[in-house]
């Protein structure tokens, strides 16, 4: 037996991810085990899962492996802030003393983490390093459907790369070309997040959201002054509006007079028809950038599918319309296609490469529905609820889903929470809040009232993956892991779903599958056969702020303090009416 873990930590979105012989058997983000959304620290908790979950102690992990090189982020980081000198400087002590305090030994920082786990091992498994856009690569391509595939990855920056073009075939992944810092398509979009007041590494999605209220005005001014793109996708940034060289703010002055306006203040400034423009302005030109990527990566390898990672990866309306292109024959997207992702990246370029396994495609793929962090047993969740003065019911299969549907048809809204929790960013009917998709309502009452967020931002159709194509225009192989946007069928199926239709008539659609995600497929099944609609809402179990929920602590808490009116965790139910206020919040059991 071999067993490798993967670890991504120190920037943003720590995970850690582990393979035995192979096989994904388990992975996680750290955030949901302390709550912090987006933690960088070192995936302690993490680890501890994904070790637990394949009943194994640190003594029988083989090799650990680091989704990037520090060595050579470190070199890039130095040269980047004294090539912005004067300007740089501040952030290159800053940033130098952090590095020279510890962060580049990481090597060491890692072995003294991961002898908590475990004083009583003799030694540390061996500590590798991976390159952060080839464990990306390895990401996309490893656990995908495919012998022989094209790799694309798309982010802000690694240790020097910002984009990669791999040929991937059977256990090998080939390097073609690359992208270097500074010029980047994500820290460009990034820039335009920053620019329309949200929070970079985290808001992006806010942009695209944002994009189909506006009219992309201002899209010839970003290709004309911001940003020269060649033919066959590659660019350069004009440096001069742009500050994040020298690690200041993402924008310089000359950005704002460009556009004529201040960076929009968070959660200060309204959002006004500029910002809406901005943001389809930047849609617009992230969209044609990947196009053209994708035209000259095609017409050089005709006839081959498409494996996509990178924080861009997430961009789905992209992705959407990339798949719409028929460039490829199919297109498959690193379901944790972010930095999170990186750490299963790592194990799997490790087993493959370094170790040189063969590789045999799995189908659908080998994300196991990316369902790969913690799972809680009845007996377990009742324990753990009870015990706090939460009043339950425990109902069979059948009574779980009718009752369940009933109170859908009736316009609560859902916390459901069943089996092992998701790995990335988005639910996927293990941690999720479902509501009624007919309601033309209910897209106000969840964005306001229960997950407490923009009123703009839309939200996602769990469909049947049978029943899929009566209601959205969705090419290729489906869209398991809502990666993808759809138009809606018009004009019948737009005006009956307003819940899940964006203002474009589109929306990010998740294919369910009776194999893959049985008990969620039949809950969408007894839905269309009770309603004529087999659709649900879905959107992730959480409030604005905070991680998607864990435990079933977690799920009790973000109950309790929103409008949702029903929790269905495995096959206990909790109706908030039957609740005593005085128990509405407990501590979950905190992590190390």
């Amino acid at each position: 037996m071999t067993a490798i873990l993967g670890i991504s930590a120190f920037y943003h979105d720590s995970a850690a991810a582990l393979i035995v012989d192979g096989r994904i058997v388990a992975a996680a983000q750290e955030e949901r085990f302390t709550r912090r959304r987006h933690d960088a620290d070192f995936p302690l908790n993490a680890v501890r899962h994904v070790l637990a979950q394949a009943g194994l102690g640190l003594g029988d992990v083989g090799h650990v492996v680091f989704y990037e090189c520090p060595g050579l982020k470190f070199r890039r980081l130095a040269a980047s802030y004294l090539a912005a000198a004067p300007r740089g400087f501040a952030m290159f002590d800053r940033s130098m003393r952090a590095w020279l305090g510890g962060k580049l030994f990481h090597r060491r920082l890692i072995r003294r983490a991961l002898g908590r786990l475990d004083p009583t091992a003799r030694q540390c498994p061996p500590v590798h390093f991976c390159d952060h856009h080839r464990s990306h690569a390895a990401s996309a391509f490893y656990p995908s459907p495919f012998d022989r595939a094209l790799v694309l990855t798309l982010d802000g920056v690694g240790e020097r790369a910002t984009s990669t073009v791999a040929l991937a075939e059977g256990a090998r992944i080939t390097p073609l070309r690359e992208l270097r810092f500074p010029h980047s398509l994500g820290l460009l979009y990034s820039a335009f997040t920053f620019y329309a007041g949200f929070r970079v590494n985290s808001g992006e999605y806010k942009l695209m959201g944002l994009a189909p209220y506006g009219t992309p005005r201002y899209r010839d001014v970003i290709l004309e002054k911001l940003v020269d793109v060649k033919p066959d996708g590659s660019f350069r940034m004009d440096m001069r509006y742009f500050d994040y060289v020298a690690g200041r703010r993402m924008i310089a002055p000359a950005f704002e007079q460009l556009f004529g306006a201040p960076a929009r203040v968070p959660d200060s400034d309204p959002i006004t028809a500029f910002h809406r423009d901005i943001a389809a302005s930047i849609q617009s030109v992230t969209e044609e950038i990947i196009l053209r990527i994708a035209t000259a990566l095609a017409q050089d390898h005709p006839g081959l599918p498409l494996c996509l990672a990178g924080g861009v990866a997430l961009n789905c309306v992209a992705n959407g319309r990339l798949r719409r292109s028929g460039l490829f024959t199919d297109i498959w997207v690193q379901p944790a296609a972010g930095d999170a992702g990186g750490a299963l990246g790592a194990a799997q370029w490790f087993w493959h490469d370094r170790l040189g396994a063969p590789r045999k495609p799995a189908i659908p793929d080998a994300m196991a529905g990316c369902r790969l962090g913690p799972e809680f047993t009845d007996d377990e969740i009742a324990r753990r609820l009870t015990m706090s003065g939460v009043r339950i019911r425990r109902l069979d299969d059948a009574a779980l889903i009718a009752t369940t549907v009933a109170a859908l048809n009736d316009g609560e809204a859902v916390g459901w929470f069943q089996g092992r929790m998701e790995f990335g960013p988005r639910a996927l009917g293990a941690r999720s809040i479902l509501a009624d998709p007919r309601d033309p309502e209910m897209q106000r009452r969840l964005n306001l009232k229960i997950k407490k967020r923009e009123s703009f931002r839309p939200f996602a159709p769990a469909v049947p993956a049978e029943a899929a194509a009566d209601w959205f225009d969705l090419t290729g192989t489906g869209s398991p892991y809502m990666l993808f946007t759809a138009p809606v069928t018009v004009p019948r199926n737009a005006d009956a779903i307003p819940a899940v239709t964006h203002v474009d008539g589109s929306a990010r659609v998740q294919t369910v599958s009776q194999q893959d995600n049985p008990r969620f497929h039949a809950l969408l099944t007894a839905f269309g056969r009770k309603t004529g609609c087999p659709i649900l809402v879905n959107t992730s179990f959480n409030q604005r702020g905070e991680p998607i929920v864990c435990t079933p602590e977690d799920a009790w808490n973000c109950f309790m303090s929103t409008g949702l009116d029903r929790l269905v965790i495995g096959n206990v139910v909790v109706i908030k009416s039957e609740q005593d206020t005085a128990t509405a919040k407990f501590r979950s059991f905190a992590p190390d």
